[in-house]
């Protein structure tokens, strides 16, 4: 679970800083102007972190699901090996989604005005300014923002069907509420993260409203990369034992 964690965290920073510190930047200044190799590297890195998140969210729902079913053959399902590979896995669908976007995108001519309706260069924004016939972009981008929301929101579901049936068998209450809270942390971050995404690229007239995108792209650029640290932390026994333990040892030094 850790090792997944890593990279978990590992992503949220690469794609929050891939948006946030030019974001900031643009509060500031009056000119707020972007370069096209800059827009065409942001686009490229935020879609490489935010798929690579997706898959990463889906093998750790198998992860919890072999450790809560089959908790005897847990280190033998999840050896080293297998890790590594769910998480290169992620990396690569990630690496060939961005490619195939940031290719597509700025392959199109820019006639102008070149004024990007959004906080950063995403594919829906730039799209508008093409001077071309973007029917086929949306396509692309349709397909593969769905097949990756299908595939690894069905596997999900798999793994939490298999989780919940398995919960069921669990004869004690106790039981049941341990088993159930070592995975209340990931569906929150997968429910968060999801919902958005969707909302943004999958569902009908997204390129229409980007006034109405605006807000939800600022949720999962910023703010859900700030979140998903906090509910790993308040869900995790260990986490909070650490914290106790700080602010008695500070309770204690202020005591004498």
């Amino acid at each position: 679970m850790y090792f997944f964690l890593s990279h978990l965290s590992f992503v949220d920073i690469c794609s929050s800083s891939s948006i946030a510190p030019k974001m900031l930047r643009d509060i500031f200044v009056e000119k707020k102007s972007i370069s096209f190799l800059g827009c065409a590297a942001q686009m490229w890195f935020f879609d490489l972190f935010v798929v690579t998140e997706c898959f990463l969210l889906t093998a750790m729902a198998y992860d919890r699901c072999v450790a809560i079913c089959k908790p005897l053959l847990y280190t033998i399902t999840m050896s080293q090996p297998v890790c590594v590979r769910l998480v290169i896995g992620p990396y690569a669908v990630g690496l060939i989604s961005t490619m195939t976007h940031t290719i597509l995108t700025f392959c199109l001519p820019f006639c102008g005005p070149n004024i990007i309706n959004h906080f950063f260069c995403d594919i829906s924004p730039l799209l508008p300014l093409a001077c071309v016939d973007t029917r086929t972009n949306k396509l692309v981008l349709f397909i593969l923002a769905g097949a990756t929301g299908v595939f690894s929101g069905l596997v999900i579901l798999i793994s939490y069907i298999c989780i919940l049936v398995t919960i069921l068998k669990i004869r004690t209450a106790d039981g049941r509420q341990r088993a159930f809270s070592t995975c209340s942390s990931h569906l929150a971050a997968v429910s968060i993260l999801y919902g958005t995404l969707f909302f943004i690229y999958v569902r009908p007239g997204s390129s229409s409203s980007l006034d109405t995108n605006k807000p939800v792209s600022l949720f999962y650029t910023a703010i859900i990369p700030m979140l998903n640290p906090i509910i790993y932390s308040l869900r995790n026994k260990e986490v909070k034992n650490a914290f106790q333990k700080k602010f008695e040892r500070k309770n204690l030094l202020i005591g004498r």
